[in-house]
């Protein structure tokens, strides 16, 4: 059963930091190359590239809460919002 999780190419879980402007201030990001594909098709979506859609995404989260207390786990949460759209049952995941 587990061989579909524990046979994947470890290149997807493993980690790669990327510098990005966030309003106007360099910052490092660190998430799983898996992730990063997934900012990149949704940065694609939306015509622009993968920092200007988190750095849009950054603005956002501070316009509606003011704080932003755990941006990576916000990206990795918009990755399971964005392949809910495309797997069936991944949307009762992503919105529990």
């Amino acid at each position: 059963m587990c061989q579909i999780f524990a046979g994947q190419d470890p290149a997807n879980y493993e980690c790669e930091t990327r510098s990005i402007r966030l309003n106007g201030l360099s910052t490092s990001i660190r998430l799983e190359r898996a992730f990063w594909r997934v900012l990149e098709e949704i940065a694609a979506g939306e015509g622009v590239s993968a920092p200007q859609f988190i750095s849009r995404l950054h603005s956002e989260v501070l316009d509606l809460h003011g704080d932003v207390r755990n941006f990576t786990s916000l990206l990795r949460c918009a990755c399971l919002v964005q392949l809910g759209r495309t797997a069936p049952g991944l949307d009762r995941i992503a919105a529990e």
